[in-house]
């Protein structure tokens, strides 16, 4: 039986920058490996389960699905339009320091330091210069080509 959208699909997959820098694994011996498991040590480690065409992954991956069979593995290259996006000018902003202070209800910003909206935008301070904060809401991964390797577990056909 091959994949078909809206197959739910249990799989396996590791994520990596064309440089071979992993980002992402269900795998929890790759994530050793790589470093992810120290980065997030109280992560579970396990196959993920989707429905195809859902939108729960990026397109590309999703894509990449339909038409394998189960027990098929093969590695994914993803463009940036395809996954995370491109990088854009216009999702970096400003703010006067003293308000984007006040909202943090903390410490004061510092650069790196990642930020949340009220409406749930995650972005990264790049920047304090002269009373400006700027923010970064380009998803981490935007602008960038990415691989995945994914193994077909379990396919529920619907």
């Amino acid at each position: 039986m091959t994949i078909q959208t809206g197959d739910r699909v249990r799989f396996e997959y590791t994520g990596r920058l064309t440089d071979g820098t992993v980002f992402d694994t269900s795998r929890e011996s790759v994530a050793e490996e790589s470093g992810l498991a120290e980065d997030f040590p109280d992560r579970d480690y396990d196959a993920l389960t989707v429905e195809v065409g859902s939108e729960r992954l990026v397109e590309g991956l999703d894509e990449a699905m339909v038409g394998m069979t189960e027990g098929e593995s093969k590695t994914v290259t993803v463009p940036p339009e395809k996954g995370y996006g491109e990088h854009r000018a216009d999702n970096i902003a400003e703010f006067d320091l003293e308000v984007f202070g006040d909202a943090l209800q903390r410490d004061e910003p510092e650069e790196g330091m990642h930020v949340q909206t009220q409406q749930g935008m995650i972005g990264e301070v790049l920047e304090i210069e002269d009373g400006i904060v700027t923010v970064d809401f380009n998803h981490e991964l935007a602008g960038q080509t990415i691989e995945f390797d994914i193994e077909i577990l379990e396919i529920e056909e619907q």
